[in-house]
């Protein structure tokens, strides 16, 4: 019976068949914020524009030159927002095991005895420098104490010798520590 159909039906059985379509290619689209500008997601936390997480509305060329390229911020699709919300779970789990280390480094501070800082002083005692933040973040790090001179918060430089002074510590996220510095006049060679 198919042998017999009209030439018409054969046509149409032609015109219905499917052609292979062209493979297009998606672009994410930049969405547009209630204000004109481009909304985008930030990766990192940005000074002046929001924390790590959120969507923000900036200024188009703001988001295209530097935000995006740079890796600080993505365009918000769900692909990204799922992306975002794994790396945001390695960040804290780094950052509680941060906390942690930065708990015990107080710790060993505070059981440590008066760290001693030996520097050239005059027949009276005064120091002919002085000793600061990097002189204490020096010494601690000789004792395999990871401090920086910018953890040391000490209002005025010690410029005494045979002086105990109490000096505080800001570790970082809210972590305090005092520790003991004796600073002794180095033995004069004649």
């Amino acid at each position: 019976m198919a042998k017999t159909a009209k030439k018409g039906e054969a046509k149409t059985a032609t015109a219905t068949k499917k052609l292979p379509q062209k493979k297009v290619r998606v672009r994410n689209q930049v969405k547009k914020g209630p204000h004109g500008g481009t909304l985008v997601v930030l990766v990192d936390d940005t000074p002046h524009v929001g924390k790590q997480g959120e969507v923000v509305e900036v200024k188009p060329g703001y988001a295209r030159n530097y935000l995006i390229p740079y890796g600080k911020a993505v365009i918000p699709t769900a692909e990204n927002l799922k992306t975002l919300e794994q790396y945001k779970i390695k960040v804290e789990k780094a950052l509680e095991a941060k906390i942690a280390d930065l708990k015990v480094l107080a710790e060993q501070l505070t059981r440590l005895p008066a760290v001693t800082i030996e520097a050239n002083a005059t027949d009276e005692g005064h120091l002919y420098g002085s000793i600061g933040p990097v002189e204490i973040s020096k010494t601690l790090k000789g004792k395999n104490l990871k401090v920086e001179p910018d953890m040391v918060k000490l209002e005025n430089p010690i410029k005494e010798a045979n002086t105990l002074t109490e000096v505080p510590l800001s570790l970082g996220y809210s972590i305090e520590a005092k520790i003991q510095v004796l600073v002794v006049a180095s033995p004069t060679k004649k």
